[in-house]
């Protein structure tokens, strides 16, 4: 799968990546690719360890599978390169950062690669998927990879944000020390939960203070 990530997570990234579940699991993917499309392209799947540095890194925001449409997924959870048009999940992110940051704006392009470069780090919990197939590659080892990935930054870092949207991402708070880190959990943002308590979180913003808090940057969540 090549080393298509910032060197900072070398010493996490290339023990896992020689485990024999890893090799399988490429092997799978390889095959996979020799039958059909698989998303994201071979030289974006590690994107988010490419846009954010270990040392950077602030907030983890988890989504669980990349986009399965022609041109959507370029290894960011949640977001879309410039050009594709913007999932629903994503709209329904920009409607709550639009209540809960002072002028925020939806922006025309749903390319959270800013966030990334700030420290957010857009996780997915399987990274690959066959086109048009949702959870295609679920339970083919991306869930071990991402999981143990999780617990690495739970361990080695101080005062990450972790936003857990839904009952799966939820389920990735085993993971992490809760007493270092803030947990930030609500429904998933997709149209048929959003409404159960997405809308009003506030997460972006409680995020910002708890890095405030600590001394840190706050996000600048604004894409315009």
């Amino acid at each position: 799968m090549g080393k298509q990530f910032d060197k900072s997570w070398e010493p996490i990234l290339a023990p896992l990546l020689h485990q024999s579940y890893m090799v399988d699991l490429s092997n799978f993917v390889q095959q996979e690719r020799a039958r059909g499309k698989v998303f994201p392209p071979r030289d974006l799947v590690f994107n988010a360890f490419k846009q954010t540095s270990l040392e950077s890194l602030k907030v983890v925001i988890l989504g669980q599978d990349p986009y399965h449409g022609d041109g959507q997924a370029h290894g960011l959870s949640f977001s879309v390169p410039q050009g594709i048009a913007q999932p629903p999940s994503l709209k329904n992110i920009f409607k709550e950062l639009e209540t809960d940051i002072p002028h925020f704006q939806t922006p025309t392009s749903g390319d959270l690669t800013s966030w990334a470069n700030q420290g957010v780090l857009l996780l997915n919990a399987t990274l690959t998927v066959s086109a048009y197939q949702a959870g295609s590659h679920q339970k083919r080892g991306w869930e071990q990879f991402t999981d143990q990935i999780i617990q690495a930054i739970s361990k080695k870092k101080e005062a990450v944000v972790f936003m857990l949207w839904g009952a799966y991402a939820q389920r990735k708070a085993a993971l992490i020390d809760s007493k270092k880190h803030l947990i930030l959990t609500a429904v998933h943002p997709s149209p048929l939960s959003v409404y159960r308590g997405f809308f009003g979180c506030q997460h972006f913003s409680k995020a910002n203070a708890f890095l405030e808090k600590h001394g840190k940057k706050p996000i600048e969540w604004k894409l315009i």
